[in-house]
């Protein structure tokens, strides 16, 4: 099959008649997997009590399958600008829904975490693929702005949509049905994409370089896994093993890179400094965005009481944010900067973060859905526009490469939302006094999640249960403001930064002949 970025020669092929339906199939997979990140925050409580997990498996439980994705994404995105893109996505399908099938059943905390992993690595395989296809779908720049916000849309909803498809799942079936889903998404991504989704790759894309998966792999997860223990447990030989471990796998990977005459990655994209900006803005959009969406879930259920599909049903604003924003992002950063949106969306997201450390048991949902609104629209506008920068910055042989690194700062800052900001969380949360005479069996249980101290309080009689419910709440509350906090500074030192990172870059204008 001739690839469609190696012969495009008129207008009409260049605006290929089926795009459109294409983008809608590609839209799907990257829907799936940006909703598998967050569809487990619902149903924790239920997992707890199956499972029963400690706080530590359940932090994994919850973050492996991003870091495994974000260990992956550089690798598999340059995997395939070499075998062909499509090829690489249908392959991903396939294997995500049947892995899906091996987390709907799990039935120990340790082969969670192991079904977790193994969808990471399918997950891998489809989302640097569906971003670097719209990059070839689309040669009119203000088409493919549209379609990287539809896409762009799509993967920040789904973190919103997420506990929303788990709230009804969770109300009619078992939690393992929040996997199954997968599998007739997976059926039509496949049935449809073998027809309409138009091959592309590198025409000379040289080796892949085996060493270099497994340093970008080692790397990652390294220095992802120092962080989160370290913001668990405290430093300690562990962590700070992984620590030096990573930053010398990723040290390895960047001087290799560097090197090779077709490397994996083209590290000197990162010279441009609309590029590294654009990369930073993603990441902590994301660590703001579903470092809220994790904590939240659990906050409108064991605090505030809702049900699994009410609880889904008011994080809903962030989606409809996110979605509405993603389609004005292109428009928007045309007629007034890149730089004042990015900044602007991303000063958004920080200043709704920093609403939460007023929250307490008893907040109405009026301000709850205002932040979450406020959340969504931020991070439309600041992921869309950072996605079509990235992407527009590269030639399209690099296509692959260059969404993988958007990919890689998604999955990144979702990992390290639920890690950093999760581990606040739980940090804060265990150190709360427990009221006198409970057992201390049911205190262990209690100080390791606020899941595991409701489940943990159905032992004690009414008077006792009580008060220890109330004091779990409380110190998860306090967890959760802190956690909010931080993430508050974080995200309004990132608009600063994007501010002055992202001075004088434009979005294109004209269609390609390539």
């Amino acid at each position: 099959m001739t690839s469609i970025d190696q012969h495009p020669k008129t207008v009409d092929e260049v605006r290929r008649p089926g795009r459109w339906i294409a983008l809608a199939v590609l839209v799907l997979a990257v829907l799936l997997v940006a909703v598998d990140a967050t569809v487990l925050g619902l149903a924790t409580p239920f997992l707890s009590e199956d499972l029963a997990p400690t706080g530590n498996q359940l932090l994994w439980i919850g973050d492996v399958y991003s870091f495994v994705i974000a260990g992956l994404l550089v690798s598999m995105g340059s995997l395939g600008d070499r075998i062909g893109r499509k090829k690489l996505l249908l392959i991903g399908a396939v294997a995500f829904g049947a892995v899906s099938v091996l987390n709907a059943y799990a039935t120990t905390p340790e082969m969670m975490i192991v079904a977790r992993a193994l969808l990471g690595v399918a997950g891998a395989t489809l989302m640097p693929s569906t971003l670097a296809l719209i990059r070839n779908l689309f040669h009119d720049p203000r088409e493919r702005s549209l379609a990287i916000g539809i896409w762009g849309a799509m993967a920040s909803a789904g973190a919103a949509v997420g506990p929303v498809v788990g709230g009804f799942l969770l109300e009619h079936f078992w939690w393992g049905s929040v996997f199954l889903i997968n599998l007739p998404v997976m059926a039509v991504l496949v049935v449809v994409g073998v027809k309409l989704i138009p091959e592309s790759k590198n025409p000379a894309p040289g080796p892949w370089d085996m060493l270099s998966v497994g340093l970008s792999l080692v790397g990652m997860i390294g220095v992802v896994y120092a962080i989160k223990e370290t913001a668990s447990h405290g430093l300690s030989w562990g962590p700070a093993v992984a620590a030096v471990v990573g930053v010398l796998g990723i040290t390895w990977f960047v001087r290799r890179q560097l090197r090779l005459p077709a490397p994996l990655l083209d590290m000197r994209l990162f010279q441009h400094r609309g590029f590294s900006g654009a990369v930073l803005a993603d990441l902590l959009t994301i660590l703001g965005l579903s470092g809220l969406v994790f904590f939240l879930s659990q906050f409108l259920q064991l605090v505030q009481g809702r049900g699994p599909l009410e609880a889904g049903l008011a994080e809903l604003p962030a989606a409809i944010g996110a979605v509405t924003a993603g389609l004005l992002a292109g428009f928007a950063a045309r007629r007034f900067s890149v730089r004042s949106v990015v900044a602007g969306g991303l000063g958004a997201v920080g200043l709704a973060l920093g609403t939460v450390t007023l929250l307490d048991q008893h907040t109405g949902y009026p301000l709850l859905g205002s932040m979450l609104l406020i959340v969504g629209v931020g991070a439309g506008f600041s992921f869309t526009v950072t996605a079509d920068v990235i992407l527009s910055s590269v030639p399209k042989e690099q296509a692959g490469s260059a969404s993988a690194v958007s990919e890689t700062a998604y999955e990144l800052g979702a990992a390290l939302g639920i890690a950093l900001l999760g581990s606040i969380v739980t940090g804060v949360y265990r150190g709360f006094p427990t009221p006198a005479g409970i057992p201390a069996e049911v205190e262990s249980a209690a100080h390791e999640s606020l899941g595991g101290a409701v489940e943990a309080a159905t032992a004690l009689p009414a008077a006792q249960a009580g008060p220890l419910i109330s004091a779990a709440q409380e110190a998860f509350v306090e967890g959760m403001r802190s956690a909010a906090g931080v993430g508050s500074a974080v995200l309004l030192a990132a608009a600063v930064a994007a501010w002055f990172l992202l001075r004088g870059q434009k979005l294109e204008d004209g269609i390609e002949h390539p």
